[in-house]
């Protein structure tokens, strides 16, 4: 049984409806599935819509109840996200000091790959969807070589869907690697959300057999 959607999790899908950035269809997936709805965080691109969506996440994070001290944000969305959601925690009067990466060292000026605050002690990574997994496990290990503590992901939309194995990736992070992982909203709210919202029957009921086929316990 599914939990109750959050208010948050609503408010995030409803942003995400108004950019079009939750789209229902049919659409190819890279892993070769064809999935009948999708999600383009990068249509969220104005300073409104960017206001509501770090809103979004820093109540996620606020009520996950993680212990942290930092942000940090992966190239490329990442970058973003990451000032926009230390802006939002800022306005409810917690002041985070976030840093982000280069794609590529710089070896002039500063140098390096980091570049904001030095990293906390206890990081968490903001990010907004995780497929293969690939992205955020770079980003763990390099919180991880510059000697601080990954204290959770941080992400948008849990697809609650199989990867390569029986587990999500979101689940295999947290069995792997022991780091705590929240989402601002996940499959299931997608689907509460596109009920209460009038989807058609035919769109609805293929959400459906695909968490069926797809999805993880």
């Amino acid at each position: 049984m599914s939990a109750e959607p959050t208010e948050h999790s609503q408010e995030f899908l409803a942003l995400a409806d108004t950019y079009d950035a939750l789209k229902f269809g049919e659409f190819q997936l890279k892993s070769g599935r064809v999935s009948p709805y999708f999600f383009n965080m990068g249509a969220i691109a104005s300073g409104a819509g960017l206001k509501r969506l770090a809103a979004g996440y820093a109540a996620a994070l606020t009520s996950s109840g993680i212990e942290y001290d930092s942000l940090f944000g992966p190239a490329y969305k990442g970058i973003p996200l990451v000032a926009t959601v230390a802006c939002a925690l800022a306005d409810h009067g917690h002041d985070v000091p976030f840093t982000y990466n280069r794609k590529e060292a710089k070896d002039h000026g500063e140098g390096g790959t980091l570049v904001g605050a030095p990293l906390g002690q206890r990081v968490v990574i903001v990010d907004d969807v995780i497929t293969a997994g690939t992205a955020v496990r770079e980003a763990i290990a390099l919180i991880r070589n510059a000697g601080s503590e990954v204290a959770g992901v941080l992400i948008a939309l849990d697809r609650q869907e199989r990867g390569t194995d029986a587990r999500s990736p979101l689940q295999a992070l947290a069995a792997d690697e022991g780091i705590p992982t929240v989402a601002v909203s996940t499959l299931d709210d997608v689907i509460g959300y596109a009920e209460r919202a009038g989807l058609d029957d035919h769109r609805l009921a293929a959400i459906k057999r695909y968490r069926d086929e797809y999805g993880v316990a």
